[in-house]
């Protein structure tokens, strides 16, 4: 599942990127006929992904990466797939070593925040050596 269209903007600590992916019908993200604004997790998740790969973070891919740890979560919309306009997210790496990393994220419709918080995600270090 691939949810982000566009990186905008990277640099060795950041990446801002792009979707319209929230407002699709046929979203693997949509439950009952929505999405949850919590769900926006796994587009930050993917963000962060994408960030790894941009800066060389990992010298090989990882079998997989496991959300361990997700924090100061706010959440200020109950749902993604009402609001109008592409969604942006934000991710700020905050620490990390080749078995770990921390970021801050934040995702947003237009000027209106949806969600932000922190995460951390163990990497698949045995797919380093």
């Amino acid at each position: 599942m691939c949810l982000l269209e566009e990186v905008l903007h990277w640099d060795d600590c950041s990446v801002s990127a792009r979707s319209r992916t929230h407002r699709d019908v046929d979203n693997p993200l949509r439950s009952e006929g929505y999405i949850s604004t919590l769900s926006a997790i796994e587009y930050a998740a993917q963000a962060m992904a994408v960030h790894g790969a941009l800066v060389g973070a990992v010298s090989e891919r990882p079998l997989a990466g496991y959300l361990v740890s997700v924090r100061k979560v706010t959440c200020l919309s109950p749902r993604l797939d009402d609001l109008e306009g592409d969604l942006f997210v934000e991710a700020r790496q905050l620490a990390g070593d080749a078995e770990r990393v921390m970021y801050s994220f934040s995702l947003r419709i237009g000027d209106t925040e949806a969600l932000s918080g922190t995460a951390t995600v163990m990497l698949d270090a045995g797919a380093l050596t």
